[in-house]
């Protein structure tokens, strides 16, 4: 994915919102105060221990337990806007958010605030970098594109190490076929096919695909896929879908028309939380506003 590529993602747990969403809003909430300074984190955790990245009724989520941690470093006690959402057991390695503190209480270098909060951190969330950003910077409207990788491990034994964070997968797999299917999933579509109702109408279900691999070393598999949008639970109705396609329950030539009928029935079944990653959040090198597209939010 080009970091600086005009559209983005939306609500897969796995899912937020298209590139430049919002970016026509007259919101004061999407520029920091000039008594305040905007700083952006990347946070790594993993989703094993939380119901998910956004605040809720239940605990923990992984914003509840960060922003804590915040208001023990910063008096304000601020609150943060993530880049994206990810659902229960959900991990992520660069998931970005930006959040606002006085002038007064910003007294330390980001990488004495990235010491500062992981020492307030639980070891499975971590900051793992910050930086002070222009006051418009928006973590979430200014995203155009994400990328999620799904490990999969196909042997008859379970590696333990990978238990958390890849599905097992012991009926082997026709590789060179998931990848052909992997293909034909690229570029723009109205993928509900693939993804899960979120409980509320969307704009669009159109998303871009700018790719979707199949890797294989060894036993382990990983499912790469980056676009500008994501769909609630579109990774895993895609992954679960290319590893039937993998056991011979669909065949490559039937993914494209599954696509096509826009339908959740005909597509294949979703692939569990727990092999998910949210790897990457890409911005334009320079921060800009692109064109007011339809609201879709996740």
């Amino acid at each position: 994915m080009n970091p600086a590529g005009t559209a983005t993602e939306a609500g897969d747990g796995e899912g937020d919102l298209p590139a430049g969403l919002g970016a026509n809003r007259k919101d004061s909430r999407d520029a920091a105060a000039p008594t305040h300074q905007r700083l952006r984190l990347t946070v790594a955790y993993d989703g094993a221990g939380f119901l998910g990245w956004q605040v809720q009724r239940q605990s923990p989520t992984a914003q509840e337990v960060l922003e804590a941690a915040l208001a023990k470093v910063f008096p304000s006690a601020p609150h943060v806007v993530g880049s994206s959402r990810t659902d229960t057991g959900v991990h992520a390695r660069g998931l970005s958010l930006h959040f606002d503190v006085p002038h007064a209480e910003w007294r330390m270098t980001p990488r004495k605030l990235v010491l500062a909060l992981n020492a307030h951190l639980p070891e499975d969330l971590r900051i793992m970098d910050s930086a002070a950003t222009p006051p418009e910077f928006h973590a979430r409207y200014d995203a155009r594109g994400k990328q999620y990788r799904y490990q999969l491990w196909n042997h008859v034994a379970m590696d333990p190490v990978l238990r958390r964070t890849a599905w097992h997968v012991t009926r082997p797999l026709d590789v060179a076929a998931m990848k052909r299917a992997a293909q034909t999933l690229v570029g723009r579509h109205d993928f509900r096919s693939f993804a899960a109702n979120p409980g509320y109408a969307r704009a669009s279900y159109v998303r871009h695909v700018t790719r979707c691999d199949v890797r294989r070393s060894g036993p382990l598999l990983t499912v790469l896929i980056e676009a500008d949008g994501f769909l609630y639970k579109m990774c895993r109705g895609i992954v679960g879908t290319l590893v039937q396609v993998g056991i011979g329950k669909f065949t490559p030539d039937e993914v494209l028309p599954m696509l096509e009928q826009c339908d959740r029935r005909v597509a294949g079944m979703n692939a569990p939380a727990h092999g998910l990653t949210l790897w990457k959040v890409y911005y334009p090198p320079q921060k800009r506003r692109s064109k007011p597209v339809p609201e879709d939010a996740a």
